[in-house]
């Protein structure tokens, strides 16, 4: 029976090392981690390496239910999956286990609320963006990766695993760029 840890932050430029450091306190003698939105299960490879690798008895663990998802059906499915493969999974704050169906309730609830904390923080974001929008001092959001050396990188060849691990981002943020640079230039994907 292993004890697995997953650890996730939503941008590139969000740190680890908390949950991280937690995890290992706990016993986790493998921790994966990745740096992608909880929005949904897309671009988390990681995530889906070790629902992949559970073996009966096993234990998937997150430091806080939004760590594993933030839409209620994903999560939902995660622990689907990990029943499945006869494995648990276990957040630590507030410390919740499907090891008995207590735990599968209060999992269920604690993904309602996740899901409803991420509705609550794009309507601030986009109150923030029309408010800066109407005093006129919105510019956009902040480019997180050199988008020049993404194509570049396309360019010479690199698949988009390739250049979304060398540049520190998900594939799927690779087939965005790639596809607004076609669409900029005129060309039909």
């Amino acid at each position: 029976m292993a004890r697995i840890g997953y650890a996730r932050v939503s941008t590139i430029d969000q740190d680890l090392d908390t949950q991280l450091a937690r995890l290992k306190a706990e016993g986790c003698g493998v921790i994966r981690s990745e740096k992608a939105s909880g929005g949904s299960r897309e671009g988390r490879a990681e995530l889906m390496t070790i629902i992949e690798f559970l073996r009966p008895g096993d234990e998937l663990i997150v430091t806080r239910l939004d760590r594993l998802g933030r839409d209620t059906r994903d999560v939902l499915n995660i622990v689907h999956e990990c029943d499945q493969r006869q494995a648990f999974v276990t957040v630590l704050d507030p410390h919740v286990t499907t090891r008995g169906e207590t735990g599968r309730i209060v999992m269920t609830v604690l993904g309602m609320v996740a899901q409803l904390e991420r509705r609550f923080i794009k309507e601030r974001q986009r109150e923030g963006i029309e408010k800066a929008k109407a005093e006129g001092v919105y510019r956009g959001g902040k480019r997180r990766i050199d988008r020049n050396q993404l194509t570049e990188l396309a360019a010479k060849g690199h698949g988009p695993a390739a250049i979304a691990k060398a540049m520190g981002c998900s594939r799927m943020h690779v087939y965005r760029v790639l596809a607004g640079e076609r669409s900029a230039q005129g060309v039909d994907s």
